[in-house]
């Protein structure tokens, strides 16, 4: 009972770990263009001429011209940032009850794998650096992992359940 307690503990932790991850992702979508603007006041401050600081600029360039001539463009960005806190509402069910909605943790693990060809396929197809590939797919290695360690403590918890339920209906018998 104790180890279930530490368990649920340990899950819930994670759970919230992965959830404000997703919030703030979600949160700092809707700000793009100022959050690049500073970025690239940043590099032009540093007098950095690499390929990030080139990269910084003609994304923020692409999207303040994009947003002064097709401001209705950005909507697609606030839907991703929309996404991402349903999505983080969606973890509730685990962590009220993480044997019962083990689906939720699984479906997570499933999108975070599903980053890795998005991010080659997709990026390669839009002219992304493969740079910024490998960060977009960190997301994937840390959200997965935080998941992986959280879905082996809930079948742990499962398995004591189990166990419990057993010792339980052969005392009664």
């Amino acid at each position: 009972m104790i180890e279930t307690k530490v368990l649920q503990r340990q899950v819930r932790h994670l759970l919230m770990a992965f959830m404000a991850g997703l919030i703030l992702s979600g949160v700092t979508a809707f700000p793009l263009e100022w959050e690049l603007r500073i970025a690239h006041q940043w590099f032009q401050a540093q007098d950095w001429n690499n390929d990030l600081a080139c990269w910084v600029d003609a994304v923020y360039h692409g999207v303040a011209e994009t947003n002064a001539n097709y401001p209705f463009i950005a909507y697609g960005t606030d839907w991703l940032a929309f996404a991402h806190l349903v999505i983080a509402v969606a973890f509730i069910g685990p962590l009220r009850d993480p044997v019962r909605n083990i689906w939720v943790i699984e479906f997570g693990l499933i999108a975070c794998a599903a980053i890795f060809p998005l991010a080659f396929i997709a990026g390669s197809m839009r002219g992304i650096p493969f740079y910024w590939q490998l960060i977009d797919c960190s997301f994937g290695v840390s959200g997965g992992g935080l998941l992986w360690i959280c879905y082996r403590k809930v079948k742990r918890m499962e398995v004591i359940s189990y166990r419990l339920a057993l010792q339980i209906r052969r005392t009664k018998a």
